[in-house]
């Protein structure tokens, strides 16, 4: 009997010791996958901290190509900015062989994108003609015109007066959630789905819905379309407006879909513009149109030509860069927006995405 209670006590030792082994290995391995969570994070942080300075030296670096290229007349695709080969004066500057993509910067690359924003309307500015034109070339509704554009106004003035479609804070305190009118310039291109008469199909294009449980699905007001029929829009109101620029449209860097929201501005005066300042139909082959007194070349008639004169202009001033950071495999975003005065380039605003 004492032998058998001996080796029945051995057994269970060793038991506890398998279980006290078992314990251990599991504790140093949570111990091991910890640090090297630990030490992960601590390497996230410092890449972190790497790609802030190396997206705010792309950020400066568009600063300093876009104030070289601030002397210039006039703005265009062609230029080193948009990632063109350059233009007259630039093929001597110290621009010269300059790259937009993967430059070194310390430990990491930046590449840069830059967007002209007077190639888009300016929503703050944009009268009712304007914003109308926008909605006849995107196929909207007539009886939503006048609804969009006077609310639009309404939104974006300094007052409480109520244009005669438009709405003011006592119509959107009805709404749920309630909320006032903003009665300040839009800043963010989103706060359009807040406005009467705007639905997300109206914002976005294509066919988009108003998804179940969508904020402010309410804010549809539609007049002609059928019930249950979704709107199909060639375009969105987030692809051609925007909330900061000079106000004038450039015709050196705005689209075809765009140059056609300028009223007047037809398919074949918008072609013509394009091939004319792509260098097909210019004398000088330069790729821009270099003064607004060119419309005549065109072939432009007078009365379209006033138009153009009111809306557009040759040159802009506002630039989106995007510089995106890399360091190894990390990557990331940067959004700066900025305003070019001759050669002084300022930062209006700098996020990541």
């Amino acid at each position: 009997m004492k032998i058998i209670f001996a080796q029945k006590n051995r057994g269970i030792a060793v038991i506890v010791v398998l279980v006290a082994v078992t314990v251990l290995t599991m504790l140093a391995g949570a111990f091991a996958y910890s640090m090297k969570v630990e030490s992960r994070l601590a390497a996230n942080a410092d890449n972190d901290e790497q790609l802030l300075w190396l997206g705010r030296a792309g950020i400066d670096r568009a600063r300093w190509i876009l104030s070289i290229e601030g002397n210039l007349p006039f703005t265009s695709l062609n230029q080193i900015w948009a990632g063109g080969p350059g233009d007259g004066p630039e093929t001597n500057s110290p621009l010269l062989g300059i790259s937009l993509d993967n430059f070194p910067v310390g430990d990491g690359t930046v590449s840069l994108k830059m967007i002209e924003l007077e190639s888009k309307v300016n929503v703050n500015l944009a009268d009712t003609p304007l914003i109308q034109q926008v909605m006849t070339q995107m196929g909207a509704d007539a009886g939503d015109m006048s609804v969009v554009a006077d609310s639009i106004q309404d939104w974006v003035d300094g007052d409480d007066a109520t244009r005669p479609a438009g709405a003011e804070s006592d119509y959107y305190q009805g709404m749920t959630p309630a909320y006032y009118a903003k009665n300040a310039p839009i800043d963010d291109l989103s706060e359009l789905m807040l406005i009467k008469g705007i639905s997300l199909p109206l914002f976005k294009g294509g066919a988009a819905t108003n998804e179940q449980g969508a904020a402010f699905q309410s804010h549809i007001h539609g007049f002609g379309h059928m019930s249950g029929q979704t709107p199909d829009y060639p375009f969105g109101f987030a692809d051609v407006f925007t909330p900061f620029s000079t106000g004038k449209i450039n015709l050196n860097t705005a689209n075809e879909t765009v140059l056609q929201l300028i009223p007047g501005v037809d398919t074949q005066t918008a072609q013509a513009i394009i091939k004319y300042r792509s260098g097909e139909g210019g004398s000088d082959g330069s790729g821009a149109l270099k003064s607004l007194a060119q419309l005549n070349a065109i072939g432009i008639p007078a009365q379209v030509s006033t138009q153009i004169q009111r809306y557009g202009d040759v040159s802009g001033s506002t630039y989106e860069v995007h510089a995106t950071a890399r360091i190894g495999d990390y990557s990331r975003e940067y959004i700066a927006v900025l305003f070019r005065n001759g050669p002084n380039v300022d930062i209006f605003s700098f996020y990541w995405k």
